[in-house]
């Protein structure tokens, strides 16, 4: 059923998480080795609208700066570039990939509801 409300397209993945690669991601030549499927690391940050994910040391590539501010010489600068959601799944207390679920828990106190995430090879929750 398509969504009819709230547009924004949702990703099993948040900043934050740690997640394991499903497959070999290579880096530019020049820009230090490769990450091998299995590789866990964390999620720097997202981009929900193209469906992409920096992850911690995965898919570094060498960027051309011009100096400002922040860096007065610039230069060429090593650092991540995104990757596809669907490259990586988030892992569990376990460190075993897992696939997410949504379920929707009540507040005993408030009668409050939300909806959390959770690992479905252990049923923990993922978000707090």
């Amino acid at each position: 059923m398509p969504r009819t409300t709230n547009k924004r397209k949702k990703l099993h993945i948040k900043k934050g998480d740690r997640v394991m690669l499903n497959k070999t991601i290579t880096s530019a030549p020049s820009a230090g080795e490769d990450r091998e499927k299995g590789y866990i690391g964390k999620v720097l940050r997202v981009f929900p609208e193209r469906e992409r994910i920096i992850v911690e040391g995965v898919n570094m590539r060498v960027f051309h700066e011009k100096p400002r501010m922040g860096q007065p010489e610039g230069g060429r600068i090593e650092r991540e570039a995104p990757i596809h959601a669907s490259n990586v799944n988030p892992v569990d207390s376990n460190d075993n990939p897992t696939r997410i679920g949504r379920k929707k828990i009540e507040d005993p106190e408030s009668g409050a509801s939300r909806w959390v995430r959770y690992a479905k090879t252990t049923g923990e929750e993922l978000d707090n």
